[in-house]
Protein backbone atom coordinates (compact mmCIF):
# COMPACT_ATOMS: atom_id res chain seq x y z
CA UNK A 1 0.00 0.00 0.00
CA UNK A 2 1.36 3.39 -0.97
CA UNK A 3 1.73 5.89 1.87
CA UNK A 4 0.37 8.64 -0.36
CA UNK A 5 -2.49 7.43 -2.57
CA UNK A 6 -2.87 8.64 -6.12
CA UNK A 7 -6.21 10.11 -7.12
CA UNK A 8 -7.01 6.89 -8.95
CA UNK A 9 -6.65 4.82 -5.77
CA UNK A 10 -9.73 3.77 -3.89
CA UNK A 11 -10.82 5.83 -0.90
CA UNK A 12 -11.52 2.64 1.04
CA UNK A 13 -9.46 -0.53 0.66
CA UNK A 14 -10.77 -4.01 1.43
CA UNK A 15 -8.76 -7.14 2.13
CA UNK A 16 -10.32 -10.49 2.99
CA UNK A 17 -8.24 -13.25 4.55
CA UNK A 18 -9.29 -16.30 6.57
CA UNK A 19 -12.67 -14.89 7.52
CA UNK A 20 -11.30 -11.50 8.55
CA UNK A 21 -12.15 -8.47 6.44
CA UNK A 22 -9.91 -5.42 6.85
CA UNK A 23 -11.32 -2.08 5.68
CA UNK A 24 -8.68 0.63 5.42
CA UNK A 25 -9.64 4.29 5.08
CA UNK A 26 -7.21 5.45 2.42
CA UNK A 27 -6.90 9.22 2.52
CA UNK A 28 -3.83 9.67 4.75
CA UNK A 29 -3.05 13.18 3.52
CA UNK A 30 -6.54 14.25 4.62
CA UNK A 31 -6.28 12.37 7.94
CA UNK A 32 -8.99 10.07 6.58
CA UNK A 33 -11.69 12.69 7.06
CA UNK A 34 -15.28 11.48 7.12
CA UNK A 35 -16.34 13.30 3.99
CA UNK A 36 -19.64 12.39 2.34
CA UNK A 37 -17.56 10.31 -0.08
CA UNK A 38 -15.82 8.40 2.73
CA UNK A 39 -19.11 7.88 4.55
CA UNK A 40 -20.69 6.50 1.37
CA UNK A 41 -17.75 4.15 0.84
CA UNK A 42 -17.96 2.87 4.41
CA UNK A 43 -21.72 2.45 4.18
CA UNK A 44 -21.43 0.50 0.93
CA UNK A 45 -18.73 -1.77 2.36
CA UNK A 46 -20.70 -2.45 5.54
CA UNK A 47 -23.85 -3.22 3.55
CA UNK A 48 -21.90 -5.68 1.43
CA UNK A 49 -20.25 -7.36 4.42
CA UNK A 50 -23.54 -7.78 6.27
CA UNK A 51 -24.61 -10.41 3.73
CA UNK A 52 -21.19 -12.02 3.32
CA UNK A 53 -21.13 -15.30 5.25
CA UNK A 54 -17.42 -15.71 4.59
CA UNK A 55 -16.64 -12.72 6.82
CA UNK A 56 -16.49 -13.50 10.53
CA UNK A 57 -14.81 -10.32 11.83
CA UNK A 58 -14.16 -6.83 10.46
CA UNK A 59 -11.08 -4.73 11.24
CA UNK A 60 -11.50 -1.02 10.58
CA UNK A 61 -8.10 0.55 9.95
CA UNK A 62 -6.64 3.69 8.43
CA UNK A 63 -3.68 4.59 6.24
CA UNK A 64 -1.05 7.10 7.34
CA UNK A 65 -0.13 8.52 10.73
CA UNK A 66 -3.63 9.52 11.82
CA UNK A 67 -6.67 7.30 12.23
CA UNK A 68 -9.39 9.86 11.49
CA UNK A 69 -9.71 13.60 12.11
CA UNK A 70 -13.50 13.64 11.94
CA UNK A 71 -15.61 15.61 9.49
CA UNK A 72 -14.26 17.86 6.76
CA UNK A 73 -14.99 21.41 7.93
CA UNK A 74 -14.43 22.74 4.42
CA UNK A 75 -17.24 20.49 3.17
CA UNK A 76 -19.51 21.62 6.01
CA UNK A 77 -18.67 25.26 5.28
CA UNK A 78 -19.71 24.78 1.65
CA UNK A 79 -23.04 23.25 2.68
CA UNK A 80 -23.85 26.51 4.57
CA UNK A 81 -27.53 25.84 5.35
CA UNK A 82 -28.60 23.88 8.41
CA UNK A 83 -30.81 21.36 6.50
CA UNK A 84 -27.90 20.47 4.22
CA UNK A 85 -25.51 20.17 7.15
CA UNK A 86 -28.08 18.04 8.96
CA UNK A 87 -28.20 15.77 5.90
CA UNK A 88 -24.48 15.10 6.20
CA UNK A 89 -24.79 14.23 9.88
CA UNK A 90 -27.78 12.00 9.14
CA UNK A 91 -25.61 10.17 6.61
CA UNK A 92 -22.89 9.80 9.23
CA UNK A 93 -25.34 8.58 11.87
CA UNK A 94 -26.67 5.92 9.48
CA UNK A 95 -23.15 4.66 8.85
CA UNK A 96 -22.33 4.59 12.58
CA UNK A 97 -25.49 2.63 13.34
CA UNK A 98 -24.67 0.21 10.50
CA UNK A 99 -21.56 -0.80 12.47
CA UNK A 100 -23.74 -1.78 15.41
CA UNK A 101 -26.27 -3.52 13.14
CA UNK A 102 -23.59 -5.54 11.36
CA UNK A 103 -23.79 -9.25 12.31
CA UNK A 104 -20.00 -9.44 12.46
CA UNK A 105 -18.00 -7.81 15.27
CA UNK A 106 -16.00 -4.74 14.22
CA UNK A 107 -12.58 -3.96 15.71
CA UNK A 108 -11.06 -0.50 15.30
CA UNK A 109 -7.28 -0.60 14.78
CA UNK A 110 -6.16 2.83 15.89
CA UNK A 111 -2.61 3.75 14.96
CA UNK A 112 -2.78 7.51 15.52
CA UNK A 113 -5.01 10.46 16.31
CA UNK A 114 -8.78 9.97 16.44
CA UNK A 115 -10.55 13.30 16.74
CA UNK A 116 -14.21 14.35 16.91
CA UNK A 117 -16.17 12.00 14.59
CA UNK A 118 -12.96 9.95 14.34
CA UNK A 119 -13.16 9.37 18.08
CA UNK A 120 -16.85 8.62 17.61
CA UNK A 121 -15.91 6.00 15.01
CA UNK A 122 -13.59 4.26 17.47
CA UNK A 123 -16.27 4.33 20.17
CA UNK A 124 -18.91 3.01 17.77
CA UNK A 125 -16.90 -0.09 16.89
CA UNK A 126 -17.54 -3.14 19.05
CA UNK A 127 -13.90 -3.35 20.11
CA UNK A 128 -10.78 -1.22 19.69
CA UNK A 129 -7.05 -1.85 19.83
CA UNK A 130 -4.87 1.25 20.01
CA UNK A 131 -1.23 1.96 19.43
CA UNK A 132 0.67 3.64 22.25
CA UNK A 133 0.97 6.55 19.81
CA UNK A 134 -2.80 6.98 19.49
CA UNK A 135 -4.56 10.07 20.82
CA UNK A 136 -8.26 10.74 21.33
CA UNK A 137 -10.18 13.99 21.53
CA UNK A 138 -13.62 15.55 21.00
CA UNK A 139 -12.48 19.17 20.52
CA UNK A 140 -15.55 20.74 18.91
CA UNK A 141 -16.54 22.74 21.99
CA UNK A 142 -13.34 24.79 21.68
CA UNK A 143 -14.29 25.91 18.17
CA UNK A 144 -17.98 26.59 18.76
CA UNK A 145 -19.55 23.33 17.61
CA UNK A 146 -20.10 20.90 20.47
CA UNK A 147 -19.33 17.26 19.58
CA UNK A 148 -22.94 16.14 20.07
CA UNK A 149 -22.91 13.16 17.70
CA UNK A 150 -19.52 11.86 18.95
CA UNK A 151 -21.05 12.15 22.42
CA UNK A 152 -23.64 9.49 21.55
CA UNK A 153 -20.99 6.82 21.01
CA UNK A 154 -18.45 8.13 23.53
CA UNK A 155 -21.14 8.40 26.18
CA UNK A 156 -22.05 4.75 25.65
CA UNK A 157 -18.44 3.65 26.19
CA UNK A 158 -17.22 5.80 29.06
CA UNK A 159 -18.62 6.58 32.47
CA UNK A 160 -20.85 9.62 32.13
CA UNK A 161 -18.51 12.04 33.89
CA UNK A 162 -15.50 10.83 31.86
CA UNK A 163 -17.45 11.38 28.66
CA UNK A 164 -18.54 14.83 29.75
CA UNK A 165 -14.96 15.72 30.63
CA UNK A 166 -13.85 14.89 27.08
CA UNK A 167 -16.81 16.72 25.53
CA UNK A 168 -16.64 19.83 27.72
CA UNK A 169 -12.87 20.35 27.73
CA UNK A 170 -11.83 19.07 24.31
CA UNK A 171 -8.67 17.75 25.98
CA UNK A 172 -6.55 15.08 24.33
CA UNK A 173 -6.24 11.76 26.13
CA UNK A 174 -3.53 9.22 25.35
CA UNK A 175 -3.95 5.51 24.65
CA UNK A 176 -3.34 4.45 28.24
CA UNK A 177 -5.99 6.80 29.57
CA UNK A 178 -8.35 5.67 26.79
CA UNK A 179 -7.81 2.11 28.03
CA UNK A 180 -8.40 3.12 31.65
CA UNK A 181 -11.56 5.04 30.74
CA UNK A 182 -12.98 2.24 28.57
CA UNK A 183 -12.67 3.76 25.10
CA UNK A 184 -10.35 0.99 23.88
CA UNK A 185 -9.85 -2.66 24.87
CA UNK A 186 -6.12 -3.07 24.41
CA UNK A 187 -2.99 -0.97 23.87
CA UNK A 188 -0.01 -2.21 21.88
CA UNK A 189 3.33 -0.82 20.80
CA UNK A 190 3.23 0.65 17.28
CA UNK A 191 5.18 -2.32 15.96
CA UNK A 192 2.77 -4.82 17.54
CA UNK A 193 -0.53 -3.07 16.78
CA UNK A 194 -1.37 -5.03 13.64
CA UNK A 195 -0.40 -8.38 15.18
CA UNK A 196 -2.33 -7.75 18.40
CA UNK A 197 -5.44 -6.67 16.50
CA UNK A 198 -5.23 -9.72 14.26
CA UNK A 199 -4.82 -11.98 17.30
CA UNK A 200 -8.05 -10.64 18.79
CA UNK A 201 -9.84 -10.90 15.44
CA UNK A 202 -8.78 -14.52 14.97
CA UNK A 203 -9.91 -15.41 18.47
CA UNK A 204 -13.40 -14.11 17.69
CA UNK A 205 -13.44 -15.55 14.16
CA UNK A 206 -13.09 -19.05 15.65
CA UNK A 207 -16.40 -18.70 17.48
CA UNK A 208 -19.70 -19.92 15.90
CA UNK A 209 -20.83 -17.05 13.63
CA UNK A 210 -24.57 -17.39 14.23
CA UNK A 211 -24.01 -17.36 17.98
CA UNK A 212 -21.77 -14.28 17.72
CA UNK A 213 -24.27 -12.45 15.50
CA UNK A 214 -27.20 -13.21 17.79
CA UNK A 215 -25.20 -12.30 20.87
CA UNK A 216 -24.06 -8.99 19.41
CA UNK A 217 -27.59 -8.10 18.33
CA UNK A 218 -29.08 -8.90 21.73
CA UNK A 219 -26.36 -7.02 23.58
CA UNK A 220 -27.08 -3.76 21.79
CA UNK A 221 -30.83 -4.23 21.92
CA UNK A 222 -30.77 -4.33 25.70
CA UNK A 223 -28.10 -1.64 26.10
CA UNK A 224 -29.03 0.96 23.50
CA UNK A 225 -32.78 0.97 23.09
CA UNK A 226 -32.73 4.73 22.52
CA UNK A 227 -29.77 5.12 20.16
CA UNK A 228 -31.76 6.07 17.04
CA UNK A 229 -33.57 8.88 18.83
CA UNK A 230 -30.28 9.90 20.44
CA UNK A 231 -28.61 10.22 17.05
CA UNK A 232 -31.59 12.11 15.58
CA UNK A 233 -31.37 14.65 18.40
CA UNK A 234 -27.59 14.90 18.34
CA UNK A 235 -27.53 15.31 14.55
CA UNK A 236 -29.90 18.28 14.75
CA UNK A 237 -27.93 19.83 17.62
CA UNK A 238 -24.56 19.56 15.90
CA UNK A 239 -25.95 20.78 12.57
CA UNK A 240 -27.41 23.80 14.34
CA UNK A 241 -24.06 24.37 16.05
CA UNK A 242 -22.20 24.43 12.73
CA UNK A 243 -24.79 26.75 11.19
CA UNK A 244 -24.64 29.17 14.15
CA UNK A 245 -22.35 32.19 13.97
CA UNK A 246 -20.08 30.71 16.66
CA UNK A 247 -19.64 27.55 14.65
CA UNK A 248 -19.05 29.42 11.39
CA UNK A 249 -16.41 31.60 13.05
CA UNK A 250 -14.77 28.55 14.56
CA UNK A 251 -14.69 26.76 11.22
CA UNK A 252 -13.06 29.71 9.53
CA UNK A 253 -10.44 29.88 12.28
CA UNK A 254 -9.78 26.14 12.17
CA UNK A 255 -9.52 26.02 8.38
CA UNK A 256 -7.38 29.14 8.37
CA UNK A 257 -5.10 27.61 11.03
CA UNK A 258 -5.87 30.45 13.47
CA UNK A 259 -6.56 30.17 17.22
CA UNK A 260 -10.19 29.61 18.25
CA UNK A 261 -12.33 32.73 18.58
CA UNK A 262 -11.71 34.44 21.87
CA UNK A 263 -8.25 32.95 22.31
Amino acid sequence: MSAVPEKSEEILLREDREGICTLTMNRPQQMNLLTSEMLAALQSALDSISNDRQVRVVILAAAGKGFCAGHDLKEIRELKEQPKIAGLFAQCSRMMQAITALPQPVIARVQGAAAAAGCQLVAQCDLAVASEAAKFTTPGVTWGFFCSTPGVAVGRNLLRKRAMEMLLTGDVIDARKALEWGLVNRVASPGELEAQTLLLARQIAEKPPATVAAGKRAFYQQMDLGIEKAYDLASQVIASSFAHSEGREGMEAFIGKRPPPGK
